[in-house]
């Protein structure tokens, strides 16, 4: 690994914006842990609930001494406490530690916390501020709603997988959790706007966000659905290639390495063309509109290729910024542990962690001047923060105290 990547940053006790929100998460997996993790990272106290035998996520891909290396970075920043929320004993305990929640995630199937008689028309009588992110495949309602399903049905349904892949190809799913981190990313910011209602609009009133992971990744997949209604036309798979503009591809070094670029403008487009195809390659007449270049792809893809092809790495990134042409290599996770901008800006951090001494994640995104995000903690052990978690509820007089208490 490069020494530069190897010294373990300190990470400030920053407060953050997010400080004195509380948020219960008792989701599993992706979607709805990634919501708190967010949370989290700028300053909220996520409480992690978890059936005693834990978060899957915990067992899910790579491990290191027997812990999960994932969950390491899903479940920074929360308290974890253990609890099965189908026995009485365990309800209780969760209905206190919503009396003064501001937030709680959940992605049980349809139906499931109100057959537990934990739904919405309950817990929202305990705290009638409370905000309740619902997460579900498809949603609270329609024929689909009591369907099991993952991110990886969103990929499909939304139509992203239909444009993803080589033409001659088959649809392609992505290999990580797109819809899955699309889809939190929407139950963060969606909690905030309840939040804001709440309590700057003067409402005063909690309210539940119905989510479902297919319409998030299919609300990004940009003007398909008025491009159909309006033209009937039905986008299809074009490879790296964009259906909007050209050139724009991934492209081969002469030592085999891998360079993307988008030439969306104008101004971009005659510097690369009179860069790779020589002086005046720009005024071809059939490079001049955005559909004119589409319908030469090809000549332009072997213009472009033919010169990237006959050129190292440095050389055609050193080329292209000398130009002002944007471009950038295609890089794999350790090119990017040693790549000078992300070290500049610290987007990969070591944090301690006490299972595993220092380990390397990203760091909290975006950057905020006054009230940054920080990694105070990687993931917990299961049930690690019960005993806190339990002291404190009993000091707010909403459990039972214990009878050496009462003494």
């Amino acid at each position: 690994m490069p020494e530069t990547m190897k010294t373990e940053l300190t990470m400030p006790a920053a407060a953050g914006p997010l400080k004195g929100l509380r948020v219960i998460d008792c989701a599993t997996l992706f979607a709805g842990p990634i919501i708190s993790t967010l949370m989290g990272d700028f300053g909220a106290d996520v409480i992690k609930i978890e059936h005693p035998s834990g978060d899957p996520l915990r067992n899910m891909g790579a491990k290191k001494e027997g812990h999960g290396l994932w969950w390491k970075t899903t479940g920074r920043n929360k308290r974890c406490i253990a609890l099965d929320l189908k026995t009485a004993a365990d309800a209780e305990i969760f209905k206190a530690m919503i009396i003064d929640a501001d937030i709680l995630v959940e992605n049980f199937r349809t139906g499931t916390l109100e057959s537990w008689g934990l739904g919405w028309d309950v817990l929202s009588k305990i705290n009638p501020r409370l905000v309740m992110v619902r997460v579900t495949a498809f949603g609270q309602t329609g024929p689909y709603s009591r369907r099991a399903g993952f991110g990886t049905l969103a990929e499909a349904m939304s139509g992203f997988a239909h444009i993803t892949g080589q033409p001659d190809g088959p649809p392609t799913l992505p290999p990580f959790g797109l819809a899955d981190g699309i889809a939190a990313y929407y139950g963060c910011f969606a909690s905030m706007f309840a939040i804001y209602e709440r309590d700057i609009g003067g409402s005063g009133k909690g309210q539940y966000i119905d989510l479902a992971i297919y319409e998030p990744i299919f609300a990004l997949l940009g003007p398909q659905p008025i491009i159909f209604d309006q033209l009937g036309v039905i986008q299809n798979r074009t490879g790296n290639r964009s259906v909007n503009n050209a050139p724009r591809n991934a492209y081969r070094t002469r030592e085999g390495r891998w360079v993307a670029l988008s030439a969306a403008t104008p101004s971009i487009v005659r510097r690369v063309l009179d860069l790779t195809g020589g002086p005046g390659t720009a005024d071809d007449p059939r490079f001049q509109t955005n559909l004119d270049r589409i319908k030469h792809v090809e000549e332009i893809d072997r213009i472009v290729g033919g010169w990237i092809a006959k050129h190292d790495l440095p050389e055609v990134l050193e080329t292209f910024e000398r130009v002002e042409a944007a471009i950038a290599p295609i890089y794999d996770v350790e090119q990017i542990f040693g790549d000078r901008q992300y070290i500049a800006r610290n987007s990969v951090v070591s944090v301690p962690d006490e299972d595993l001494g220092p380990v390397r994640m990203q760091n909290v995104f975006p950057v905020m001047s006054r009230t940054p995000g920080a990694i105070r903690r990687t993931g917990a052990r299961i049930d690690q923060d019960r005993a806190e978690i339990i002291d404190e509820l009993r000091a707010a007089g909403r459990l039972p105290a214990r009878e050496e208490d009462r003494a």
